[in-house]
Order: structure tokens, then sequence, then C-alpha cells
């Protein structure tokens, strides 16, 4: 028996948990010992020993035997389909989701961090190893859209590779929150992006982790005892981190709107994807606010077709956290922005997120319900979702 079953659910952030060896695998034999220093797995203790042990474990038939009663329960690499594709389609079977969407798990913030240096060269062939490599895991099951990343660092470039991404297969572009270095995300001279992303009726995305540094490390100084993080560790992920997650796309997405690109690409859809949106109403007011405060002097605020708040309802849909009071942000932001999410394999992504959902959304409307579930990640998705795994 699925965990979900009697409805059709659509999954908009799902993860694979990278491998050592993924991305040198993909990636042009001239750039594989570059990409070497993306050392993350370095700062796990007995890395190689530990996962030689779930390897163990994944191939021993008794533990393979509570695949279905562990589903949510087993996480990151002991999650069944974590890692090994082979074992993916089984893993949306045991979920009983009709698709997810793909993004990495560690590779976000290396990806930024290139497209910010001083190689470029390095930063897209980079780019380029990411994409192959979720699009090879994703091939095999169409009901897993490989996201494909896109760094803004270079308009041309960027042109390029979104073009090709589109091309091998990938199911949505994601780009970076965090500003490029010389330019704004705004730049007319990154509207090829835009183009090819509507031409193709894919989505533009966002996801936590492309935001770059989110806050001065100087906050942590306050004289108290060290806050160990939300996985028990020690100073990587705390509740003062937390609030700045937001602020990123908040902005980045404001220049997006009042620069008229929405406006210019009305069939592009953006998604906003582990960000939270508690912030999306006050937002929207903020939006409306700045566009009726400066309009008489903005040329570009007098030309756009809609209220900034509308461009949002039409264009833009965003995962709320599964501890946030998804019903009130359905009320006060509209039934047409938020998707449901499980952040599977992650450990963020609780037990039995369907239940803390359903309980949150106690008093929306079935059909905000059916929107939030379903209705808008098929609107986001677009022509990346098969006709027949729509269905309502």
């Amino acid at each position: 028996m699925p965990y979900i079953e009697g409805r059709t659910v659509h999954d908009a952030d799902a993860h694979i948990m990278e491998t050592p060896e993924l991305l040198e695998t993909y990636v042009e034999d001239r750039f594989r010992q570059a990409v070497r220093r993306f050392d993350v797995f370095s700062a796990i203790p007995d890395y190689a020993g530990r996962f030689e042990a779930v390897r163990r474990r994944h191939d021993d038939a008794e533990w393979r035997a509570g695949d279905a009663s562990q589903i949510l329960l087993r996480k990151n690499w002991d999650a069944l389909g974590a890692w090994r594709r082979e074992d993916r389609p089984a893993a949306l079977d045991h979920l009983g989701v009709a698709s997810q969407l793909v993004f990495n798990t560690m590779l976000s913030a290396f990806l930024s961090d290139l497209e910010h240096g001083d190689d470029l060269g390095l930063a897209y062939a980079a780019a380029r190893g990411h994409n192959r490599a979720m699009a090879a895991f994703c091939g095999i099951d169409r009901r897993l859209l490989a996201t494909g990343y896109v760094p803004l660092a270079d308009p041309a470039q960027a042109v390029a590779i979104a073009g090709e991404a589109i091309a091998m297969g990938c199911k949505a572009l994601l780009i970076p929150s965090r500003c490029p270095r010389d330019h704004a995300p705004s730049h007319v001279a990154l509207d090829g992006v835009w183009a090819q992303a509507q031409e193709a009726g894919l989505p533009i995305v966002f996801h936590v982790g492309g935001g770059g540094p989110l806050l001065s490390r100087a906050y942590f100084n306050n004289g108290l005892p060290p806050v160990p993080d939300f996985h028990g560790g020690a100073e990587n992920f705390r509740s003062v981190d937390y609030m700045a997650i937001p602020n990123p796309p908040m902005q980045t997405l404001a220049t997006l709107i009042l620069d008229r690109v929405l406006d210019r690409f009305p069939r592009l859809k953006l998604g906003v994807i582990e960000q939270g949106a508690s912030w999306l109403p006050g937002w929207m007011r903020a939006l409306d606010s700045a566009w009726a405060a400066f309009r008489k002097n903005e040329e570009r605020l007098q030309k756009m077709s809609l209220k900034p708040s509308e461009f949002v309802r039409r264009q833009i849909r965003v995962t709320p956290y599964p501890h946030e009071d998804t019903g009130w942000i359905i009320a006060n932001a509209g039934p047409e922005i938020c998707l449901f999410s499980t952040d599977f394999p992650h450990v963020e992504g609780g037990r039995n997120p369907i239940k803390r959902f359903d309980d949150a959304l106690a008093a929306t409307p079935d059909a905000a319900r059916h929107r939030f579930y379903c209705d808008n990640f098929v609107d986001l998705m677009g022509a990346g979702l098969a006709p027949a795994l729509r269905a309502a």
C-alpha cells in the first residue's frame, strides 16, 4: 500500500543524494581534477566507511524487505532511491506521488560559488556536468523531472547552457537567487534564457542553497553557548539562518517583476522551492506598495500590464514548509501559488508530510486544497510534465 493513495499528488521538491564521484563522472576530462575540490564529503567523519555500510544495507535482502514500510523513515543515503537510480522508481511507487521535481542536495552552493569566482569556464563546465548527471539519474522514469542548473554570470553562456539543458531532457531550469556579480538577474541580455524556457513550456526554479551567504557570521558572535543545528550537529543551520532563507528569492523575484521580465514573458513560470512561504502575503503587499509609490517617476512601472501581486498569482509558485500554517498562507496570498512537497529523502521533510499539510489545510476549501496538491504543480511544470501524469 503506497503512502499516498486515492488522489493525485505531485511532489515539488525531491532530491538525489550525491556520491563523491558523481560530478567528476559527468564533467569534461579537462575539468575533472578541478571539480574534485568540491570536498564536502571529506568533512563527514569516516565518510568512506559509513557509505560502504550504506551500500551493504542496500544490497541486503532482509533490510530491503522494509523498503515500503520505511519509505519516509529512512533518510538521506539510507533512503530508497536516494543515490541508486535503479531504486528510485520503486521509491515513487511506495510514496504514491504522480511525479517528483528533482534537485541536487549538496552541489548548489558549490555551483553558485564557482559562478561568483574568476574561472567561468570551470563554472559552466561544472554546471554542464551537474545537468548531465541529473538528466541521467531522472531518465530512468518519466515521473522524475530533472532540474538543470543555469549560471547567470555570463549571459551568452547562460543562453547556451539553457538550451543544452532543455535538449538533454531537463524539465526545469534551476537558477541562483543570488544576484550575479556584475549585472542584475533581470538584465535584458538574459532574455534568451527566459525565451527558451517559455517556448519549451518549462519553468525557471529557485532552490534553497542558491542564495549565497545568507548572514554575516557576526550574528552568531552573541556571547552565548553555540546552538546545535537542525540535525543536532554544530553550527550549521539554526533558527537565525532560517530567518534569512527567503531574502535572496524575495529580492530577485521583485527585480524580475519590477524590471518587467514577467510582463515581457507572460507564459514563463517560476518556482520557489524549499524556501518557505510565510513571507508571501506581506511581500506581495510590499511589491504593490512599491509599484504605487514609485510609478509616477518610473516608466518601467507605468508600462506594467498588471499589479505586481497579480504577476505573482499568474506566474510564481512556492512550496511552504510542512511546519508553516499553509492554510493561512493560501487564504492571504491566493489559491494559485502554493505547492505540496516532501523534500524526499531529507530529514527536513519529516515522516508524515501529508498529515501535516492536511491538518494545516483543514479549513481550506476543497478546490484550493486540490490546487495545492495537484493543479498548481501541473501549471508550473507545463510541457515538462507528461500529459498522462497530470490527471486530477
